[in-house]
């Protein structure tokens, strides 16, 4: 199988990206939050997952690790395909998932295109003891960062400030001095501007 490609971005849209890995053009089909991570990079790594069916076959990339873990898990779920598992990491992030899961939120997951009450409910069944062990092991700090970003975020669009410049902000911030207080967060991210 194809762990990952490493090669320049030839053509990027909000859906897909056709990456050149030494001649050869490997076309990925993406989520939002990859588009963004890669929307201003020309060249990079990308995480890969092969979709085969009866007619053919889908290269999906990730920019994350933990992006790509999130879809396998998503897809386990019966009535999940391949392309409603990109669609819900187009509308939230993975963590936001998660802890959409974990907390039993159907309403927030019926927020995303395709997504209905009972494909909310089987997601959370079917998931939730799975996520709870690894917000309990390893994603509670990011949930909990997430939701701190989210609130920060939130606080400088208030303020009168664009959404994507406040989500730059944020990040920068939020990867240059992790686990910052919300109003720690805010000062350096206004400060950043």
């Amino acid at each position: 199988m194809i762990a990952f490609v490493r090669g320049s971005f030839i053509d990027k849209s909000p859906a897909r990206v056709i990456v050149d890995v030494n001649g050869v053009g490997y076309d990925l089909q993406i989520s939002l939050n990859t588009y963004s991570e890669i929307a201003n990079k020309e060249s990079g790594l990308l995480y890969t997952y092969i979709h085969l069916f009866e007619n053919g076959q889908t290269l999906y990339g990730f920019a994350q690790v933990a992006e790509k873990e999130m879809f396998l898990q998503l897809i386990s779920v019966s009535g999940v395909g391949a392309s409603t598992a990109r669609m819900m990491l187009s509308g939230m992030k993975p963590e936001e998932i998660a802890k959409a899961i974990v907390q039993g939120n159907t309403k927030q997951l019926e927020s995303i295109k395709g997504i209905g009450k009972k494909s909310a409910e089987r997601l959370i069944v079917e998931l939730k003891d799975k996520l709870s062990k690894q917000v309990d092991n390893n994603l509670l700090g990011i949930v909990a960062a997430a939701s701190i970003d989210s609130d920060a975020i939130t606080a400088l669009v208030a303020l009168g400030i664009a959404r994507p410049m406040a989500e730059n902000a944020v990040k920068k911030v939020s990867q240059s001095q992790p686990n910052m207080s919300l109003e720690d967060m805010i000062k350096q991210a206004l400060k950043s501007l």
